[in-house]
């Protein structure tokens, strides 16, 4: 124990609250792409198990997918971007970003702090709505392929 400048006992634990400020966070990795979808999941729930042991929460996780890499990532051209929002203490970061160096099947990944202006404008950023595109319009549009078939009205576009 240590007295404070006013005379007040505090623990050491108690003196140090800075590590259990919670903040919001994005961290984006990329795996492996060569490996089976099964690993790729096994390495997804490892980070998110480390985020949760830690005191966080997830609050969203995108598998964006196998894409091709840009440039050449430890002699790897496709990777598996996965991105996680969460809130988390400020010390999960730390170890977080060491599993990321350890872990071989991780190429790169990016691990950042929301501010609060990133957060305000996700909530007020309306989210689009989904197009259905397996519905066909009433009359579908064709020219005659041959000379004996009758043409079909063309119905103007209101793109």
């Amino acid at each position: 124990m240590w007295n404070d400048y006013f005379g007040i006992k505090k623990t050491m634990s108690e003196g140090n609250n800075m590590n259990n400020d919670k903040r919001q966070y994005e961290s984006t990795f990329i795996v492996n792409a060569s490996l089976e979808d099964p690993q790729i999941e096994s390495v997804i729930t490892h980070v998110s198990e480390i985020i949760t042991r830690n005191g966080g929460e997830i609050t969203a996780t995108n598998r964006w997918g196998r894409k091709r890499l840009a440039y050449t990532i430890k002699k790897k051209n496709n990777g598996f971007y996965v991105n996680l929002e969460f809130t988390a203490p400020t010390g999960v970061i730390p170890q977080l970003e060491r599993m990321y160096q350890l872990d071989e099947n991780i190429l790169r990944f990016l691990t950042i702090q929301l501010d609060d202006k990133a957060i305000k404008a996700r909530l007020h950023t309306p989210i689009p709505p989904v197009q259905d595109n397996t519905s066909l319009p009433e009359e579908i549009i064709h020219e005659p392929l041959f000379e004996d078939e009758e043409e079909i009205p063309v119905i103007p576009d209101n793109k």
